[in-house]
């Protein structure tokens, strides 16, 4: 297709800027050297920060033998999923999927709503003794009475062996009141509130249609710290839980699971195998292989996660951070 007149005369004119200027765009010795040494120092950390994974990774997939002496490093050697295949037997495994996921959305979601809105209203001058509600929410951060009034508590309120244990507790975070506090101050103008008011809007309704929708990179960022914690929960599990199998957690479940197949491996070492049928001894795993299988099980949701959620968790960290 021709060029235009105007098209020819804009090239020509870009041509001309350029060869005026062309000295600023050429990299000098020291920009190119710093480069090298730059994009060098980010790829080798990038490589220490990943290798871990692939290295955990390659072990679950590597024959079981040559993970135990030890000889797989950089590259799987023969090849096989059996481990993840075993942990798919271990019983009741399903439904400790489904309690964990359960907690995880339910537990973050109510934690994030209940984290937004108290660090909206603790920015909120006119709250009554706002001052007061909000050092009593802080102060819980500092003071704790230890594991057993801990499980008094829970005990005394009926959340043993019931799936609300998992959920009541995590509501409130005073950690995360004080990033949503802190990014409402410093990062959304007051003055957009003041005009909510003036059309007659109240608090729920600001809070809902104008301060959620400008805080999302913190309540993003919040929102991954109470799903990671859910997920990876197990203390709750093993202590309140003791009658209630089926509400036993991912992590228990495969904790009783590490226990077992360590006890079976130490017994057939022994040469104790009396009494264990021949498949149940097929199926033992040894303690290095198993504890990599059940740390990539427990890594991947949160990895498949992460990058959705990234760009949200640093601008929220970034802007949370301005200002105490």
């Amino acid at each position: 297709m021709a060029m235009t007149a105007q098209e020819k005369a804009d090239a020509k004119a870009e041509k001309k800027y350029y060869k005026k200027h062309r000295n600023q765009y050429r990299l000098k010795p020291g920009d190119i050297v710093f480069s090298i040494i730059n994009y060098t120092v980010f790829t080798v950390f990038t490589v220490i920060c990943i290798f871990p994974f692939y290295y955990l990774f390659i072990n679950t997939i590597s024959d079981n033998e040559l993970v135990q002496r030890g000889l797989i490093n950089f590259f799987p050697r023969g090849i096989h999923f059996d481990n993840y295949r075993r942990l798919l037997s271990v019983g009741d495994l399903f439904t400790s999927v489904i309690v964990t996921l359960a907690r995880t959305i339910i537990g973050t979601a109510l934690m994030v709503a209940a984290s937004g809105f108290v660090g909206y209203l603790v920015t909120q001058k006119q709250m009554w003794k706002r001052s007061l509600w909000y050092r009593f929410i802080i102060v819980t951060m500092y003071f704790n009475a230890g594991i057993i009034p801990w499980y008094m508590n829970m005990s005394m309120l009926g959340l043993t062996n019931h799936f609300a244990a998992y959920i009541l507790p995590g509501i409130i975070a005073p950690y995360n009141i004080i990033l949503v506090k802190t990014y409402i101050e410093s990062s959304i103008p007051g003055e957009l509130e003041e005009s909510a008011k003036l059309d007659g809007a109240g608090t729920m309704k600001i809070f809902m249609t104008l301060i959620a929708p400008l805080s999302k990179p913190i309540l993003a960022t919040i929102a991954i710290f109470g799903a990671v914690g859910n997920w990876n929960s197990f203390q709750d599990s093993l202590i309140l839980m003791q009658s209630a199998p089926k509400l036993y957690t991912l992590q228990h479940r495969l904790y009783i699971y590490l226990n077992t197949a360590s006890n079976l491996a130490a017994l057939m070492s022994a040469g104790s195998t009396s009494g264990i049928s021949d498949s149940i001894i097929q199926n033992v795993l040894n303690g290095k292989v198993i504890k990599y299988t059940i740390s990539m099980v427990t890594i991947i949701p949160i990895l498949c996660v992460y990058p959705f959620m990234q760009r949200y968790f640093e601008k929220g960290i970034m802007l949370g951070a301005v200002k105490g």
